[in-house]
């Protein structure tokens, strides 16, 4: 017997979407890929997008091989990964279809570029032509650039007639060469997006988050640590907007509050507009601490001093029980401890010693021999390791400087601005 048409769709977008997952050139998109429904419907013409959810039309996957099928579902993950939906609504309000263009080119050269020779994803095709957004001028460039510059072509007088819409054809168009608006050949769902309650948005960004830096962490291990062209957006969007300190004093308020009470149980608002999510503080009692300061000779002591006087900072407001302070390169080099009486003498007694290579799992080594057990650690690092180590016992917190493309792949990370 046949199998029915309804079956066929589903399971060859399933197969298709898996294989992506599971491919290390798109490792960067995993995590992405794996959130929200995704379903195949016989009302949608093509595909659709909320932010959250993925809807494909059965007959534009029949329409496509399996190379298209693959772009066009990378092409409505990135939609959720940059959270076009959301962040760029503005523009949406100013002029629909040119959000929709702007959106739509800057992904479409990210899938380009990340698979050029077309290997496992290809660029949907009718005739020759190439269906949807697609213009190599704006390479390198956001949904808003691209925006402005597609404003920019119109008042030039360069625009479709009332309603009109085209297909972009291959290749560069230049400057000013066609018409400024094209039909993309999927659907962007705003007002979905829009109207999700403030808690479903809340979550919603909040697993972006975490898919995105499961992302990065795949992608590192795949390719190393450096970051791609098409990786910049996506770290500027993961790097958090307030001051790393303010960050650094509400983790260690959060994690060594009251053990009676549960510190996690209520998301910190004042971070939300900036989507950095840290607990509330609840409790009076701030229990031991660890502080692990890299000092394999990459960081300078600039850095070190300005830390340092965070720290002692740190302990006057929270006011520790005792305060391990570890230096460490490709082992521990030095183990001072303060009580909660002499921490006002950190950055005056301290002596900083190391200058060798660089491996944090030494302190994390180091506590489990020597025994600490600590309510939290906090480790100072340019980022640039091998290991971040797997058997924390404590909550961990990373202050990466300089390297804004490296996510700790175990606790939380911040990164110092220069």
């Amino acid at each position: 017997m046949l199998e029915p048409m309804k079956d066929k769709a589903e399971r060859r977008l399933s197969k298709v979407k898996i294989g992506l997952m599971r491919n290390p050139k798109f490792a960067l998109w995993s995590g992405i890929m794996m959130m929200g429904k995704t379903e195949v419907s016989d009302t949608v013409p093509t595909a659709y997008t909320n932010g959250r959810d993925e809807v494909y039309g059965r007959e534009f996957i029949n329409e496509l091989n399996d190379k298209e099928l693959g772009f066009v579902v990378l092409h409505e993950n990135l939609h959720k990964a940059f959270r076009h939906l959301t962040i760029w609504r503005k523009l949406y309000d100013e002029d629909a279809q040119l959000a929709n263009m702007a959106c739509d080119y800057v992904i479409n050269l990210m899938i380009v570029d990340s698979d050029p020779t077309e290997q496992f994803v290809a660029v949907p095709r009718r005739g020759g032509e190439v269906l949807g957004c697609l213009d190599e001028k704006y390479r390198g460039l956001n949904a808003k650039q691209v925006f402005d510059m597609l404003k920019q072509e119109e008042e030039g007088g360069e625009t479709c007639e009332e309603g009109e819409t085209t297909e972009m054809t291959g290749g560069t168009s230049g400057g000013g060469s066609g018409k400024s608006r094209k039909q993309g050949f999927d659907e962007h769902g705003w007002d979905d997006a829009e109207n999700l309650s403030e808690q479903e948005k809340e979550e919603l960004v909040r697993e972006v988050d975490r898919a995105l830096r499961q992302g990065l962490i795949a992608q590192q291990r795949a390719h190393g640590k450096g970051a791609g062209a098409m990786e910049r957006e996506l770290i500027e969007l993961l790097t958090p907007k307030v001051d790393w300190r303010e960050v650094l004093r509400e983790f260690v308020k959060s994690t060594c509050s009251a053990r009676d009470t549960s510190s996690w149980r209520k998301v910190n608002r004042r971070y939300l507009s900036s989507n950095t999510y840290m607990p509330s503080l609840i409790g009076e009692s701030i229990g031991r601490i660890v502080v692990g300061v890299d000092t394999s000779g990459s960081i300078s002591g600039v850095e070190l001093s300005r830390f340092l006087t965070e720290v002692q900072s740190i302990a006057r407001e929270v006011n520790p029980s005792a305060l391990d302070l570890i230096y460490w390169d490709a082992a521990v080099a030095s183990h001072e401890e303060y009580t909660a009486f002499d921490t006002d003498n950190i950055v005056s007694s301290t002596k900083p010693k190391g200058g060798g290579g660089t491996d944090p799992t030494c302190v994390m080594r180091y506590m489990k021999e020597k025994n600490i057990q600590p309510e939290c650690v906090v480790m100072l690092t340019d980022g640039y390791v091998d290991s971040w180590g797997s058997e924390w016992q404590a909550p961990v917190l990373w202050v990466v400087t300089h390297n804004k493309s490296v996510f700790a792949p175990v606790g939380q990370t911040i990164h110092i601005e220069d």
